[in-house]
């Protein structure tokens, strides 16, 4: 395992100077540009990835408590038999064994469940930090193609640098780069926002403005069916009033043509 780190440092150290050489090759044809940044000093000073790191320490410490959690019960369980095992008969014993075995097992599932190559913790910074790490990938490149570099190095890296002088360090134009791109997508963002609030007030007014002017309909109609019955109950009066009178007055007239033939 250390000879194949220390062959892999070997070979990049190679691909280096092979770099070096030809950009030294090359540099009466053409003056070669190069710039170097600091990666881990350029993703310190990005606040969502101090971020999600702090959410992926939290993660990986909560699911590390509960490996040793289970661990801690599966050594417990071995203590256990270790002290009662002059007690037990063979059969209990290869059962015991059996038990702790199993859980050791899924011990190891669930770590490597958590921690391996794909496990969760893989997937989870994959999700928070990747998109951070294309952000400044990309930020390079626009400056790398900007300012025309021919090559531009990570002093983080395993590669050596020996010597860098402080004026090739973009490091601080890649942040500024980010900021920039962050405070545009940001201010999409805000405007996006600021449509959506302005179509959601406007809806609101208007739903308001229609449920007032359904309301101030409806009450016109109301008014209006009680101007209606008002008018209708007073016809009807006047009419069984008028109605009255003229059974009044045919009740009268008969009268007195009744009395008129008693006196005949």
């Amino acid at each position: 395992m250390i000879f194949s780190k220390y062959k892999i440092v070997m070979i990049k150290k190679v691909l280096l100077l092979t770099a070096l050489c030809i950009g030294t090759m090359t540099f009466a044809q053409k003056a070669q540009r190069v710039g170097y940044i600091d990666m881990e000093y350029i993703l310190e000073n990005i606040p969502e990835y101090t971020a999600s790191q702090t959410k992926l320490n939290a993660k990986a410490a909560s699911w590390e408590l509960a490996l040793q959690k289970q661990q801690s019960s599966i050594d417990a369980l071995k203590l256990d038999l270790a002290n009662e095992k002059i007690l037990l008969t063979n059969d209990l014993i290869i059962e015991r064994q059996e038990d702790i075995e199993i859980k050791e097992v899924e011990l190891s599932k669930l770590r490597m469940a958590y921690f391996g190559s794909n496990g969760d913790l893989f997937s989870m910074r994959k999700q928070l930090v990747k998109p951070i790490q294309d952000q400044v990938y990309n930020s390079i490149q626009d400056i790398a193609k900007k300012r025309q570099y021919d090559f531009i190095f990570d002093k983080s890296s395993d590669l050596i640098m020996l010597y860098s002088n402080k004026k090739y360090d973009i490091s601080e134009l890649v942040l500024k780069s980010i900021v920039r791109t962050q405070k545009v997508v940001d201010a999409k963002e805000k405007r996006s926002k600021g449509t959506k609030k302005a179509s959601a007030a406007l809806t609101e007014k208007n739903a308001e403005r229609n449920a007032k002017r359904a309301s101030l309909k409806k009450k016109i109609e109301e008014q209006r069916a009680a101007k209606l019955k008002k008018r209708a109950d007073l016809k009807a009066a006047i009419e069984a009033k008028r109605k009255k009178r003229l059974e009044e007055i045919e009740a009268a007239k008969k009268a007195k043509e009744k009395k008129s033939d008693d006196k005949q």
